[in-house]
């Protein structure tokens, strides 16, 4: 951009005068200390007659951004989801993500990005739910500590939704949800959160995440060790009944 201003004979504060904005926007713009908003590239490219050149370039640095913010990892876990037939998924601190309304999303990433990189995370966590609902779904079984449907990341408005949006989907043939109450005190799911991924023709994976970073994890021994530990908690879940009577009223104190 600062190319473009230079070539027309223009200041920061004489662009900034034309298309409405401060100097100062200019000079971080310029900068790279500001992510432009696709509305100021498509100003840029009225303004310069570029044809769109401003709104490609912001596209790929929120492409890029997207992909910066992901955990080192998680990109190869998500090819690799797509393609699994069944999932056992445990979940400690949030509601997983396979199971989030699009305003809990929002809670979850909105407050740390730009609005643009909130948008498209929004938009591509929602494209990935969708392999719950696909022709030839996977069988997927999510179990959930109690702590995840009660910490408040939302209005509370926002988490009941999020509650009856699990309920609902738990009344799909391919999902199983079952939840591990606080009563339960110390089990081995402690730990943290984790995903095992079946396949048809080929050997099961672990994926989790520690301290912002993804591990995806091929090793058959550790493999097993994680599905013995899931089989382990499970024990200290209650039965999918009175698991969904749990979720219904932890909804209602919300509400």
């Amino acid at each position: 951009m600062a190319e473009w201003r230079s070539q027309a004979g223009l200041t920061k504060t004489a662009l900034a005068e034309a298309l409405g904005y401060t100097p100062q926007w200019i000079s971080q713009v310029e900068a790279a200390k500001s992510i432009p908003s696709k509305e100021f590239a498509e100003n840029l490219d009225t303004y310069f007659h570029t044809n769109g050149l401003f709104q490609r370039l912001w596209k790929r640095i929120i492409d890029t951004r997207y992909q910066a913010v992901l955990p080192p990892g998680f990109p190869e876990y998500q090819e690799r989801e797509a393609e699994a037939s069944q999932a056992r998924i445990y979940q400690l601190t949030l509601v997983h993500g396979l199971l989030q309304t699009e305003k809990y999303i929002r809670a979850v990433v909105g407050p740390k990005q730009d609005p643009d990189t909130a948008d498209r995370l929004v938009a591509e966590r929602l494209k990935r739910q969708q392999i719950l609902t696909r022709e030839n779904p996977p069988y997927v079984w999510f179990t959930l500590d109690e702590a995840a449907l009660r910490r408040e990341v939302a209005e509370r408005e926002v988490m009941c939704e999020q509650l009856a949006h699990i309920l609902s989907l738990e009344e799909r043939t391919n999902i199983s949800i079952d939840v591990v109450p606080l009563s339960a005190g110390y089990y081995p799911g402690l730990a943290g959160s984790f995903t095992i991924l079946g396949f048809t023709n080929a050997p099961d994976v672990v994926y989790g995440e520690l301290g912002g970073q993804g591990m995806l994890i091929q090793d058959p021994r550790i493999v097993a060790k994680f599905a013995v530990t899931y089989n382990s908690l499970r024990g200290d879940a209650l039965r999918v009944a009175e698991s969904r009577a749990l979720i219904t009223k932890v909804m209602e104190e919300y509400g």
